[in-house]
C-alpha cells in the first residue's frame, strides 16, 4: 500500500458468508472476479450479470438495469458489487488520436457504456448494498485523470471515464448520509490482458486478468468508509482527479 492510502486503509474484511455481484461478468476482468469469488470459501454467493445472463443486464437499456436490480433484491443485501464493464474501441473505430478524429457515434457509444450505464447502476443497485459492510466499485481508468493527462488523445474514452469519476464522487457524498458504512469507489485496474486492451498493450506491460482481479479484491477488503468517493489504482495508489 502506498503512503497516499495510509489514512483510509484499515482492514475491513468482508464477513463470512458474504454475497457478491459482478456486472460485466462475461469480460476478461469480470470473469476473473467471478471465478475468484466463486472459489473463495468465505463467499456464500456470487452472481454474474451481462447481456445474456438471467436476469439480463445491458448498460444501454435502463429498463434491463432496473429490472435486474429488482429481481436480485430478493437475494441481497450484497456486501460487494463490482461493475467491470468498459468500452475503449469496437471493430469499427479505435480511440481518437486527434480532434479531427472525433465523431458523434463514437462519443455517444463511449458515454453510454462508460458513464450513463454506470450512473444508472448507481441509481438502481446502491440500495442493494448491505448497510453494515457494503462496497461498490466502478472500474475506471487512469487515463480518465485530468491531472495525470500528459499525452492527450483518446478523447471519448478519457472524457467518459472522467465523467464516471465525478458520478462516483458525487454519489458517495449522498450515500454517506443514509448509509455511512458504505464504500463507493472508482478503481483503475491497470493494463490487463483483454480484448479491450489488446491493440494497445506494450510488450510486458499487461498483466493477466486473474492477477489484476486478485489485487483489486485485496484492496477492496482494505478500504473502509473513509475512502468512499475516492479514485484508486489496483495497487492502492490514490490517483489525481
Amino acid at each position: 500500500m502506498t503512503e497516499n492510502l495510509s489514512h483510509t486503509a484499515t482492514l475491513q474484511p468482508f464477513p463470512a458468508g458474504f454475497r457478491a455481484l459482478i456486472i460485466g461478468a462475461s469480460g476478461a476482468i469480470g470473469q476473473a472476479f467471478y471465478q475468484q469469488l466463486h472459489d473463495n470459501p468465505r463467499c456464500a454467493l456470487v452472481l454474474g450479470l451481462d447481456r445474456h445472463s438471467q436476469p439480463a443486464l445491458d448498460l444501454c437499456d435502463e429498463q434491463s438495469i432496473a429490472a435486474a436490480a429488482l429481481t436480485l433484491g430478493e437475494q441481497g443485501p450484497f456486501q460487494l458489487i463490482i461493475n467491470s464493464c468498459g468500452l475503449l474501441h469496437t471493430d469499427d473505430w479505435l480511440p481518437e488520436k486527434k480532434l479531427a478524429d472525433l465523431h458523434f457515434e463514437q462519443m455517444l457509444a463511449s458515454f453510454q457504456v462508460n458513464t450513463i450505464g454506470p450512473a444508472l447502476l448507481l441509481r438502481h443497485f446502491t440500495p442493494l448494498l448491505d448497510r453494515q459492510r457494503g462496497v461498490m466499485a466502478m472500474l475506471s481508468a487512469k487515463v480518465g485523470s485530468i491531472g495525470d493527462n500528459r499525452l492527450g488523445g483518446w478523447y471519448s474514452y478519457r472524457a467518459s471515464k472522467t465523467a464516471l469519476n465525478m458520478l462516483v464522487k458525487t454519489a458517495a457524498i449522498e450515500l454517506a448520509r443514509t448509509r455511512p458504512n458504505s464504500v463507493l469507489l472508482a478503481l483503475h485496474p491497470g493494463t490487463v490482458t483483454s480484448r479491450l486492451s489488446a491493440p494497445f498493450q506494450g510488450a510486458g506491460k499487461a498483466r493477466p486478468a486473474s492477477v489484476a482481479a486478485a489485487e483489486m479484491l485485496v484492496l477492496l477488503e482494505q478500504l473502509g468508509p473513509a475512502a468512499s468517493g475516492g479514485f484508486y489504482a489496483y495497487n492502492g495508489e490514490q490517483l489525481p482527479w
